[in-house]
């Protein structure tokens, strides 16, 4: 019995125990892995093989990322410059930090106009009120003498809101005493730039970010309108342009092509060049209105596509406004007529469009007939009665 139990141990340590998993635990089954065995001294456990790797020979660049080849960047196109002409007509544009932003965007209105060049005489800190900082009564005589310009622009006002050296007294701003003698320094510019019977513009403020500075500024522009128009010059009104539909200031708004872009700088003061260029639409359309020999040039401009830059008049008050009636192109009759447009001569009336006849005398246009507002009677036809017959 002793030789049996010997053999049963020593089968037993002999037996193959594998070990459970915590999966096989929960989940039961044996999977897959190497055996083991309980006793080590009788049977060790073997070595894993190592795996051999297959012999690999490194290609040359290999591991390296593959560059592309570099493409020659293509040079940027030159920006067209326009060469001015010899006999260019000058602006002078003279003020203080806005007439310079108004400069700016000036140039860039007239870049491509050969016949007109932008002339800017700036000082940001001045005004009408510190002469013993910046005089311009004193200075624009000789920016006039030098330059030689066909229109003079003044843009200023911002720096004003200040006490004033009124005699040997300092005057507190907006008052009274205040209000007069800015009203007296406005209207001795205005007639200064006048005296050469130049064309002179005098561009408002627009509206700013501090609601007290607004404020002012809707004053001076009241007073910059009265004044430069009673020397016969032109006030020309840019608020509209900086404010929203409310009337209220914007810092983003629609630039002169219809997009929504930034037009003032965080300050709430300064223009951006879509705000520069936005400011100087207002005043272009006036200089070119006065300048129209050289907005129009003969010569063909540079990257234009053979266009040339066009001014068009509005037609005399005295003009004989001729209507005609639209006719069909393929069927004449189908309007109550018999030939095509142009076969004979227009009737030109009294001269006067239907809307002056309109608004002058009250007189309405006669429709044509068969028009859906052609409400006039036509002549009945006769109706001949039939005979009732009676049973």
């Amino acid at each position: 019995m002793l030789t049996v139990s010997l053999f049963a141990s020593f089968a037993e340590a002999q037996e193959r125990v594998q070990r459970r998993t915590l999966f096989q635990m929960l989940f039961g089954g044996l999977t897959r892995e190497r055996p083991t065995y309980a006793d080590r001294d009788y049977y060790p456990e073997q070595p894993r093989p190592k795996r051999q790797r297959q012999p690999q020979q490194r290609q040359k660049g290999q591991g390296q990322q593959k560059q592309k080849p570099k493409v020659a960047d293509t040079p940027a196109p030159a920006p067209v410059v326009v060469e001015k002409a010899p006999d260019a007509k000058k602006v002078l544009v003279v003020g203080d930090f806005m007439a310079g932003s108004l400069g700016d965007g000036l140039k860039t209105a007239f870049e491509m106009t050969p016949g007109i060049t932008i002339e800017t005489r700036a000082n940001g800190s001045s005004g009408l009120v510190r002469e013993d900082y910046f005089n311009w009564p004193g200075t624009l005589p000789g920016y006039v003498g030098d330059v030689k310009p066909s229109v003079i622009i003044i843009s200023l006002g911002a720096n004003d809101r200040q006490q004033m050296q009124i005699g040997s007294t300092k005057e507190k701003f907006r008052s009274d005493l205040w209000t007069e003698e800015y009203r007296k320094r406005v209207n001795a510019l205005a007639a200064l730039a006048r005296k050469e019977k130049l064309p002179v513009l005098w561009v408002g403020m627009p509206p700013f970010q501090s609601a007290a500075m607004t404020a002012d500024m809707v004053t001076f522009n009241g007073i910059y309108r009265e004044e430069i128009e009673k020397v016969g010059g032109q006030f020309v009104d840019i608020w509209d342009g900086f404010v929203d539909e409310g009337g209220k200031f914007v810092l983003t708004g629609s630039d002169i092509n219809g997009q929504q872009v930034r037009l003032r700088g965080a300050d709430g003061v300064n223009l951006t060049k879509a705000g520069k260029r936005k400011l100087a639409f207002y005043v272009e359309k006036d200089i070119r209105r006065l300048l129209g020999d050289a907005a129009a040039t003969d010569k063909n401009v540079p990257g234009a596509d053979e266009l040339k830059d066009l001014v068009v008049t509005a037609p005399l008050g005295n003009e004989d406004i001729v209507k005609t009636q639209p006719i069909g192109l393929t069927d004449p009759a189908l309007d109550g007529a018999a030939s095509l447009l142009g076969s004979a001569a227009p009737d030109k009336g009294n001269g006067k469009s239907p809307r002056d006849l309109l608004v002058g005398k009250g007189d309405v246009a006669a429709a044509p007939a068969g028009r859906v507002d052609d409400f006039r009677l036509s002549k009945p036809n006769t109706v001949i009665s039939k005979p009732v017959i009676r049973n």
